[in-house]
C-alpha cells in the first residue's frame, strides 16, 4: 500500500490518509488490478481492506483512514465486512476512523446494491465516500438516491480551473447541492497554487493531491508547511 495525505486547510493539519493499492516493488494499482479476474475479485477486496487496516495500525497515526473498495466484490454486505471489523478488533482499530471509497469512474450498474452497501458500512459507524465525482457514469443520479457522508470531487474538474470558468461553475453547483445534503466535498488532484487558492475561495476545505504531498510507498508523507499558505510565493513543489 501507499499513502497519501488527506488535507484539511482552514486547520493546516492532515485530516487522513488514503491508501493506494501498490505491488510489491511499488508497481502502480493499474498493475495490480489487471491481473484479479471475477473469481479473486472477493479475495482481494477483502486483503487490501486487511492490509490497509494493519499497515495503518504499524505507522501509528490517528487521523482517518480510507480504503476503496470493489462493489462488486461484496456479494452480501452484513457478511463480507466481518472481516472487516474482525481485524479492527483484533488491532483495537476505532472503526469510526475508516472511510470506505466507491469510484464513480466504475460502472454500477445495481444502484440497489450499493445503497444496501452503504447502509450496512454506515450501521457500523464507517464513513462512506464517493470518488472521482463527476468523472462516471452516474453522476447526480447517485445523489438522488442516497448521500454518502462526502463526496471526492474528480481532478479533471480540479486542473486548471483557475483558468476554467467553466469547471468554476460546475464545482459550485455541485458544492450547493452537497451542502444542502449535508454531505461533504473532499478536492483530489490539485497541484498548483493558483487551483488552491479558487477552491478555497469556493469554501472547500478538504484537499489531495500532488501540491501537497505524492502517494509515499508504505509510509506516511510529510506536507511542507508552505503548502498551508495562500502567498504569493511560488508553488512549493
Amino acid at each position: 500500500m501507499a499513502f497519501q495525505p488527506i488535507i484539511a486547510f482552514e486547520h493546516k493539519q492532515i485530516w487522513g490518509y488514503e491508501t493506494l493499492v501498490r505491488g510489491l516493488e511499488n508497481q502502480p494499482a493499474a498493475f495490480i488490478l489487471d491481473q484479479i479476474d471475477a473469481s479473486s475479485i472477493h479475495r482481494f477486496d477483502q486483503t487490501i481492506r486487511s492490509k490497509a487496516i494493519r499497515l495503518a495500525n504499524q505507522l501509528h497515526f490517528d487521523q482517518i483512514l480510507s480504503i476503496n473498495f470493489l462493489p462488486n466484490a461484496v456479494y452480501n454486505p452484513e457478511n463480507c465486512i466481518q472481516s472487516t471489523l474482525a481485524v479492527c478488533d483484533e488491532l483495537g482499530f476505532d472503526k469510526k476512523r475508516i472511510m470506505f471509497e466507491v469510484t464513480e469512474a466504475e460502472k454500477i450498474t445495481d444502484h440497489a446494491h450499493l445503497k444496501n452497501i452503504f447502509t450496512e458500512y454506515k450501521k457500523h459507524q464507517f464513513l462512506t465516500a464517493i470518488d472521482d465525482f463527476g468523472a462516471g457514469y452516474s453522476g447526480l443520479n447517485l445523489l438522488a438516491e442516497w448521500q454518502p457522508d462526502i463526496i471526492k470531487l474528480d481532478m479533471n474538474l480540479i486542473r486548471d480551473i483557475d483558468q476554467n470558468k467553466t469547471k468554476q461553475l460546475i464545482v459550485k453547483s455541485i458544492l450547493d447541492v452537497c451542502r444542502g445534503l449535508n454531505i461533504e466535498v473532499i478536492s483530489e488532484g490539485v497541484e498548483t497554487r493558483a487551483e488552491l487558492t479558487v477552491l478555497v475561495d469556493f469554501g472547500i476545505d478538504l484537499f489531495q493531491g500532488y501540491y501537497f504531498a505524492k502517494p509515499l510507498f508504505e509510509g506516511l508523507p510529510t506536507v511542507a508547511e508552505d503548502c498551508f499558505s495562500l502567498a504569493s510565493s511560488p508553488d512549493p513543489r
